[in-house]
């Protein structure tokens, strides 16, 4: 006998046409559970529509939802995904936040340190789902000399585009380094502030925001993905990377780490402009330590597989809603 399609609700913060982080993951969770057969729907705010889970995108910015469906709904299954603001730099929930958290039924973190910051009573309630990418093919672009570094992130303070303009400016002046710094201004002040920071670099361009066809190609055209981030819950970006077999340079964020691994190589300390340049350096003198990189992230790609990601969520709803 077929089991029934689930009827799931997802509630994002994140208006409909919204590009950011949270509408993102919510219109990819949408799309993976319909190929398993469910009949998702997305909205900003719970509406106590007939469904059969609910699942929360931010755990923040959505546990006013995770609160009315817990009260409206005492049996219906909630998984709530912990984004990369819920418990990065220092997990420190208000008493409503902690409340919801302690509502729903599984907390999805998207790499597998998350569970390590949350109170130990919530730890055995994350489920690790990592995000699955695809990758776009190579263009057929004559080789150049500089090591290609691309950099995919909204100019906003937390993602520190301007920290990897200012490493590139530091570089000495015969380093072959370029960098293409690929999105959109949602903090006005900040992103002035990484434009015109970029725009006096003639290492730098930044070339705003990009389709996700045209981001994928990017990160396949680079020697090296650049994800400087203050905090990360699990980058899709990361992600991307490893499916083109491009290699990740990025901050010791635990969020990059819980995906490449606490030893991984291409990694600077944080927030330090010196030692993001010191890693760009390298990378751009040392081809041997770029290969070394390129061998390991190839090794990574079945992690990011879209079947692996599709296993994940069969295992979760298989064992909230036995059926």
């Amino acid at each position: 006998m077929v089991a029934e399609p689930l009827r799931i609700a997802i509630v994002t913060p994140a208006a409909r046409g919204s590009q950011v982080g949270n509408r993102v993951t919510a219109l990819r969770w949408a799309g993976l559970l319909r190929q398993l057969g469910h009949r998702p729907r997305i909205s900003s705010a719970w509406r106590d529509a007939p469904c059969d889970a609910l699942i929360t995108v931010h755990a923040v910015k959505s546990a006013h939802a995770v609160r009315a469906a817990r009260q409206a709904r005492p049996d219906l299954p909630i998984i709530t995904l912990l984004s990369g603001t819920d418990i990065y730099p220092t997990f420190a929930p208000d008493a409503s936040t902690l409340a919801a958290l302690r509502a729903a039924d599984a907390l999805i973190a998207l790499q597998p340190l998350a569970a390590a910051s949350l109170p130990a009573d919530l730890r055995d309630r994350v489920r690790t789902v990592r995000q699955s990418a695809t990758a776009a093919p190579a263009s057929c672009a004559a080789p150049t000399a500089d090591l290609r570094v691309c950099l995919l992130a909204h100019l906003r303070p937390i993602k520190a585009p301007l920290l990897a303009v200012r490493a590139v400016a530091a570089l000495p002046p015969a380093t072959s380094v370029t960098l293409t710094l690929a999105g959109r201004r949602l903090d006005a002040a900040y992103g002035e502030e990484v434009v015109a920071a970029a725009a006096r670099e003639p290492r730098v361009t930044w070339i705003g925001a990009l389709d996700r066809g045209r981001a994928k190609r990017l990160i396949a055209d680079s020697a090296a993905c650049l994800v400087p981030s203050a905090a990360e819950g699990g980058a899709n970006v990361v992600s991307e990377a490893i499916a083109a077999g491009t290699p990740v340079l990025c901050s010791d964020a635990p969020g990059n780490l819980g995906l490449l691994g606490a030893d991984w190589p291409g990694a600077f300390q944080g927030g330090d402009v010196a030692s993001c340049t010191r890693l760009l350096q390298r990378a751009a003198s040392d081809p041997a330590f770029v290969d070394d990189l390129r061998t390991r992230t190839a090794a990574m790609q079945p992690m990011v597989a879209p079947a692996a990601e599709l296993a994940a969520w069969r295992v979760l709803l298989d064992q909230l809603i036995p059926r």
